[in-house]
């Protein structure tokens, strides 16, 4: 899906704040033409990345003592699943399906920004270019999530299925949720486990079975009419989620801008198929205090230009353009997220007056 953002500026999702209202006036301020929700951990357990979409999985046990979700697969789960599939059929399928997924609607005891949000939007009454969601990848969520015996999640295919599904159904809401106030929906698919793809803690991990999850997630957000997109915080093998067929894909440049370049050839076929890439280039630490706007936009233009040395036109490579946060500010001061956001702003409008 063509979208020719030209350094459009979105952010990632986590925010350090406890006030929903002020976390999306900041957004709103900064980014106005491509909001995106607050994912705000300090409200509470609710609100940690993989238990924000839990809400209506079977078998799904979030135990407060501990602070974990976990999925107790020891008794009988054939009913639960059977109503589970059932509800998906009826909005998914698709002969028979009515592609309404508010059955999995994220609550605001578990999403306070997204709720508050689209509050916003919908009192303002103004359709925005972009607006920007997101959901917890499949890989992140059953590989980082376990059974009762303390197993990922993930190797209990029923589970994973399950899993995948649910997540898709929670984008696709999102975007249905979304829509009245923007002329496109981005919904990006966070998968920060891949990072450690190809490591012998996953080596069981099948490349084609991550593909197939993240494709069938692609497949359900182009269905509900919205940019797929994914974000990855540390380096990971770029092609699979290109493979995926993945409209943009969100990395850090900040730490590894270069490496992208080692996938040109990918690269180049996602980029002249319409795809984008969001270069995460305003860092999420203590670095953005020794940052400027000029100095982030030599070190963004020289990553774009040791990309087109690969043998991609450069014009094609800043056309395609997205500017992000390197990851979510989740864990970050306030004062420093603020600076992140001021910082993604203006460089979004430096980058756009170079490239006129």
């Amino acid at each position: 899906m063509i979208i020719n953002p030209k350094f459009l500026a979105t952010g990632i999702g986590s925010m350090p704040f406890d006030n929903p209202a002020h976390a999306v006036e900041l957004i709103l301020s900064s980014l106005p033409e491509a909001p995106h929700w607050p994912q705000l951990p300090r409200l509470g357990l609710n609100e940690q990345m993989e238990i924000q979409f839990s809400e209506h999985m079977p078998c799904a046990v979030i135990d407060r003592i501990k602070n974990r979700l976990y999925f107790d697969t020891s008794g009988d789960y054939s009913e639960a699943f059977a109503q589970f599939y059932e509800t998906y059929l009826a909005a998914m399928d698709p002969e028979g399906g009515n592609g309404d997924c508010a059955a999995m609607a994220v609550s605001p005891a578990f999403a306070g920004g997204l709720h508050a949000l689209e509050g916003k939007l919908r009192q303002r009454g103004v359709k925005l270019p972009f607006v920007k969601c997101q959901v917890t990848g499949p890989c992140t969520f059953a590989l980082t999530v376990v059974d009762e015996s303390k197993r990922a999640i993930y190797y209990h295919e029923e589970f994973r299925d399950m899993i995948a599904k649910t997540l898709a159904m929670v984008g696709c809401w999102q975007i249905q949720t979304f829509k009245p106030y923007a002329q496109q929906v981005i919904c990006f698919i966070d998968e920060p486990i891949l990072s450690a793809f190809g490591s012998s803690t996953y080596v069981a991990v099948r490349r084609t079975d991550v593909v197939q999850l993240l494709s069938d997630m692609v497949e359900a957000v182009h269905t509900a009419g919205g940019i797929a997109g994914t974000h990855c915080c540390g380096n990971t093998e770029w092609s699979i989620l290109i493979d995926a067929g993945m409209d943009i894909i969100n990395f850090d440049a900040f730490h590894y801008g270069e490496t992208i370049a080692m996938y040109a050839g990918t690269v180049k076929t996602h980029l002249l198929r319409g795809g984008s890439l969001a270069w995460g280039i305003v860092p999420t630490s203590a670095a953005i205090r020794e940052q400027t706007v000029e100095g982030l936009a030599d070190r963004l233009e020289s990553m774009m230009d040791h990309l087109a040395s690969k043998g991609i036109e450069k014009r094609l490579i800043t056309e395609q353009a997205l500017i992000t946060p390197s990851c979510g500010t989740g864990s970050m001061t306030p004062e420093d997220a603020e600076r992140v956001y001021a910082m993604l702003a203006a460089l979004s409008a430096r980058m756009k007056d170079r490239h006129k």
